[in-house]
């Protein structure tokens, strides 16, 4: 009896000595830090890391910030300096400084990403985007990427933002922008085809010269051998020739050769000429 006594007279201190202890603890998990606030002192500087810490219950309260890097999409639709419309979407990797916290739990919460992001992405692509022409912006794409990435680097900065990386996903123009693009392709196009189909027909017209330089002297050529061998360079010729018709029909097995009484093959020309 008298232990039963004391044994619930030990259970309603050790119930609370156990609920203090809890509460004394706070856990950080892994990507994670803690910004203590402090109802006589306020918002500690250091944030505590990973693991299992102390607090004074009551007193002091952990907030926790998850450090690890997360990605966002930030788009917007602005005009290019030849007054285009151009829409953009970047895709920014970012995470909050460590050394920081306290100020961004401070100036900002724990939703900053929401509250920055947005506003400066959007500042920037369109005090950059004005900069550029609708071509520029294609032709100088990887250009136009740095100085949005050196703008916005430096005005996540001085919200205590880290940005591990700043890259342009989508780069679209207006409908009458996109029009005048591909009218302009297809003029190309048609130049190019109209400048080949004009050099083609410059190369045959020079193929035709130097065919027809060709065989005035090659007439010219047999013209002279005439002169010099007279009968005998057409016998030769006539020769050549029946030798050709010749080595033709024999290979048509459906053809028998009858010379005639002269020998001659070829169709109306005398032997004796």
């Amino acid at each position: 009896m008298a232990l039963a006594q004391t044994a619930s007279r030990l259970m309603v201190p050790l119930a609370v000595g156990v609920a203090v202890l809890q509460a004394s603890l706070y856990d950080v998990p892994g990507g994670y830090r803690a910004v203590m606030f402090d109802r006589f002192s306020g918002v500690k500087e250091k944030a505590t890391g990973e693991g299992t810490h102390f607090l004074v219950p009551w007193l002091q309260r952990a907030i926790l910030y998850d450090c690890r890097i997360k990605p966002r999409n930030i788009s917007t639709t602005t005009g290019s300096k030849d007054m285009q419309m151009v829409t953009l979407t970047l895709r920014v990797l970012s995470r909050p400084d460590v050394e920081h916290l306290s100020k961004i739990y401070q100036s900002l919460g724990l939703d900053y990403d929401e509250r920055v992001l947005p506003s400066i992405g959007n500042e920037v692509l369109k005090s950059i985007v004005a900069q550029f022409d609708a071509a520029e912006l294609i032709t100088q794409r990887e250009l136009v990427s740095a100085r949005i990435r050196a703008d916005l680097l430096q005005r996540a900065g001085e919200f205590n933002i880290k940005l591990e990386d700043v890259s342009i996903t989508h780069l679209t123009f207006g409908k009458e922008f996109t029009q005048a693009v591909e009218a302009k392709q297809i003029a190309q196009q048609d130049a190019e085809r109209a400048k080949f189909i004009v050099e083609k027909a410059e190369q045959e017209r020079q193929a035709a010269i130097i065919r027809a330089e060709g065989e005035a002297e090659a007439a010219a050529t047999i013209s002279k051998a005439l002169e010099k061998a007279g009968d005998a360079f057409v016998a030769l010729r006539k020769i050549e020739a029946s030798k050709a018709i010749v080595q033709s029909l024999s290979g048509s097995p459906n053809v028998t050769y009858i010379p005639s009484s002269s020998g001659n093959v070829l169709l109306n020309v005398s032997a004796q000429q």
